[in-house]
């Protein structure tokens, strides 16, 4: 059902997130567009803007890494500045309220870990930003540690225990999803009843698999985007408006 206008789907979401036991909330880009973090896809994008560079293209050339860490420190203000807005509160209301026992996220901003989700409840299928990864040993960095280096030398620093290159903990294009990741996120698609797929285009595969499979194990679908999706005619509910505004209303006081 989609629908009609904002304060009929503000009312039928507020009855299904009484009535639900667990809800689990599946977060894309849309959720941080209010929060001044732009999205990729949509026009005036990053991806409209910059061409992706795919992990392969990263481990193999210096300067598509160089390129990489340009982009994320011409980024750094705005992600800096950026704080939860009203979805990220009120998410955080009904995690406070025992509804979420954790939730999915697209996002690698951390702006659910600001908003007061503990850091083991955020299931982070693409990343993080906020701080760098070794691609080969794993060890994390700060991303000062390499901005130092970076603007020291001119070059994307290597990892000091084993050499490897330093990225953005964050997943590229070809690099494999994290798999911890994944078995959570489809184990709480599985056992929840209300699954909220909440600023997502849902088109990056596979993580658009998991509104499908939350209903097909029978829990209510809710689809909240300011954009159709192409799982729209599947959610028992579609509120196409400012992710703000339907959500708003359930930032606990």
């Amino acid at each position: 059902m989609i629908a009609s206008d904002i304060s009929s789907g503000v009312e039928r979401l507020g009855e299904m997130i009484a009535e639900a036991s667990i809800i689990v909330p599946f977060t894309g880009a849309g959720i941080s567009t209010e929060c001044g973090i732009p999205d990729f896809r949509s026009p005036g994008g990053l991806w409209t803007r910059n061409r992706p560079i795919p992990f392969d293209e990263f481990v193999a050339s210096r300067e598509a890494r160089n390129e990489s860490w340009r982009r994320r420190f011409a980024m750094e203000t705005t992600f800096a500045a950026a704080a939860p807005g009203r979805g990220h509160r009120a998410l955080t209301s009904l995690y406070r309220a025992g509804k979420i026992p954790a939730l999915v996220t697209q996002n690698i901003d951390n702006l659910h870990q600001a908003s007061g989700f503990a850091d083991d409840h955020v299931i982070e299928l693409h990343g993080n930003t906020t701080y760098a990864r070794c691609i080969g040993c794993g060890q994390t960095y700060d991303l000062g540690w390499v901005r130092q280096r970076f603007e020291a030398s001119g070059n994307a620093p290597d990892c000091a225990t084993c050499e490897e290159p330093v990225k953005t903990a964050t997943i590229s294009f070809g690099q494999a999803m994290p798999e911890d990741a994944m078995s959570r996120a489809t184990e709480l698609a599985r056992q929840c009843d209300l699954f909220l797929a909440i600023g997502s285009s849902l088109v990056v595969w596979p993580a658009a698999g998991f509104p499908l499979m939350a209903k097909n194990a029978g829990a209510r679908l809710v689809i909240i985007n300011n954009e159709p999706t192409e799982q729209d005619d599947m959610a028992d509910l579609v509120i196409r408006h400012d992710i703000g505004d339907a959500l708003g209303p359930f930032v606990a006081n």
